[in-house]
């Protein structure tokens, strides 16, 4: 995913049995299929460079079973680590909130919920007959990546969609290209997760 063009989009696929999604440019340019592998005990994420799945170009798996601290590991396609997402533990139960570590293994941004009580009324709500396939339209969370001097760089958004399954992600600021890829993967992963939670 090189030279992406912001903002991208995440649209989730209610056809298939699968947690995946397709990722698309500003210009509607596939820039990555995104599928989760099922009954899974470690989370085991492909990205593939289109939804024909004819090339790998980078892999997400839990560094260990499943918990509330789980780091994801992500790679290209030839195996070499480009950095992590990790939950913070306890801290997420209310909100959301994840470190993305870069290949050096240090802290480089931080991804945090704007406002709890939208997932908890997405939730609440989500679990009413019928209401419930109507809450996208209502509740959208939205989440900040935000630097080591809390300056806000990207931020990603529920947008109004039928079943919740369209997400954007939009740049603030100017950062680095190279961190483009990291801040984007990262999202795709913790986008599969909080999807699941509500």
């Amino acid at each position: 995913m090189q030279d992406l063009k912001f903002p991208i989009k995440f649209v989730f696929n209610i056809s298939t049995l699968a947690n995946d999604f397709t990722a698309t440019d500003i210009n509607g340019n596939t820039v990555a299929y995104v599928k989760q592998k099922m009954f899974k005990l470690k989370e085991d994420i492909t990205i593939y460079s289109n939804d024909r799945k004819t090339e790998v170009n980078y892999k997400i798996k839990a560094d260990k079973w499943i918990d509330f601290s789980t780091a994801y590991s992500i790679t290209d396609k030839s195996g070499m680590e480009l950095g992590k997402i990790a939950r913070k533990g306890w801290a997420s139960l209310w909100k959301a909130e994840y470190e993305l570590i870069d290949q050096h293994q240090k802290l480089q941004y931080k991804i945090r919920e704007e406002n709890g009580w939208v997932k908890v009324m997405d939730g609440l709500l989500g679990q009413i007959p019928v209401i419930g396939a109507f809450t996208g339209y209502l509740f959208n969370p939205s989440y900040k990546v935000t630097d080591l001097k809390d300056q806000t760089v990207a931020r990603l958004k529920k947008e109004p969609s039928f079943f919740g399954r369209k997400f954007e992600v939009s740049k603030v600021t100017n950062f680095d290209e190279d961190d483009d890829e990291r801040i984007v993967l990262g999202l795709m992963m913790m986008v599969l997760l909080e999807r699941r939670r509500g």
